[in-house]
């Protein structure tokens, strides 16, 4: 199928697996007989995210990724894929959840991160970050605002890097590092938190972002690929890294595109759903991202940039360790109304 051709069938796939759904109830929970349910854990059965994969030659089938846990998942996953016929890349992923879940603090996994956890200045993409009330994160990139008057940097990462819950609030304390790696105000503030994107449970998201406006600090914007200025949409198939907190320098491959109903248990929000994501997996043996890598850019072996990243599963992909998801930087960029920095425009740059 051409992509038009792909899209038409994901769209009526959608309702048709939503139609399979509503017959089996509406939620369900996912976890051992035993455990306490936490909020991230109530999902809405079946939990199947459709997109688009690429198969060559311009030419898409339909991706299909499901969890097992929920009553009657492989059932429907079985009738969705025998609609869609040779076309279908059916995968199981586990749960979902955002890469900044470093556990309970202190002690910090620090130890634990191969990537940049230490206090940095100037300031560089891919360090340890984090709301003074959060465990850490990774700084993803500096953008500006197309205000005039603005002459201010930015730090652009995830809500649950930034804000971290529902009760932050425009100019709580940005640190660097992340409190789980030592950060502590006043010595480490860099910033503070400037515009949330908000996540409602009663609606599709497209995006997991925030910035905060910098301090006068020291930057540098360059990646291990160089700077990176340029943006474009993920077309699938494509040899992408990032620089992250936790795992630094990582290769992967964009093996989904505009994934639709990507549920992301959140432990403060509970479980949301996200259309339009990237879904990417490791081409290292082990996964493209873990915990802490949240908010990580997403860039083509070309420097340009296609994806914020923010979410990770506990299984599937090439290493058996897990998919990583991304939001489109593009509609990140837009959202929030910034670029990303082309120069050190900063007073200490």
């Amino acid at each position: 199928m051409d992509r038009d051709e792909a899209r038409k069938m994901k769209e009526q796939l959608t309702a048709f697996a939503r139609e399979l759904a509503e017959r089996h109830g509406t939620t369900a929970t996912q976890g051992s007989p035993g455990e306490r349910t936490h909020a991230a854990d109530v999902v809405r059965a079946p939990t199947l995210a459709l997109g688009l994969v690429p198969q060559g030659d311009d030419e898409f089938g339909i991706a299909v990724r499901y969890r097992l846990g929920v009553p009657r998942a492989r059932s429907i996953v079985r009738k969705v894929s025998a609609e869609i016929g040779p076309g279908a890349d059916v995968r199981r992923t586990g749960r979902i959840r955002p890469v900044s879940e470093l556990g309970p603090r202190p002690p910090a996994p620090t130890s634990q991160a191969d990537g940049d956890t230490d206090r940095r200045r100037p300031l560089r993409p891919g360090i340890s970050i984090g709301h003074v009330g959060v465990t850490a994160g990774t700084l993803g990139a500096f953008v500006t605002r197309a205000v005039p008057g603005d002459g201010h940097l930015y730090a652009l990462s995830n809500y649950h890097v930034l804000a971290g819950s529902p009760e932050a609030r425009p100019g709580d304390v940005v640190l660097q590092p992340g409190p789980a790696d030592g950060g502590l105000a006043p010595g480490d503030r860099i910033g503070e938190l400037t515009h949330v994107v908000d996540l409602d449970s009663a609606e599709p998201s497209y995006t997991d972002a925030a910035i905060a406006r910098l301090d006068r600090v020291p930057v540098s914007l360059d990646y291990p690929v160089g700077r990176v200025v340029k943006t474009a949409r993920a077309l699938g198939g494509e040899i992408v890294g990032k620089v992250g907190r936790t795992t630094a320098i990582t290769r992967g491959r964009v093996t989904a595109i505009e994934l639709d109903d990507v549920i992301v248990g959140y432990e403060d929000l509970g479980a949301l759903s996200f259309d339009d994501q990237i879904e990417i997996e490791s081409l290292d043996d082990g996964p493209f991202s873990r915990g802490g890598d949240s908010g990580a850019l997403v860039y083509r072996e070309d420097g340009v940039a296609v994806g914020l990243l923010f979410a990770g599963s506990e299984s599937g992909g090439r290493s058996g360790k897990g998919l990583t998801y991304a939001n489109p930087i593009d509609q990140v960029l837009d959202i929030l109304g910034v670029e990303l920095a082309r120069e050190q425009t900063h007073p200490f740059g």
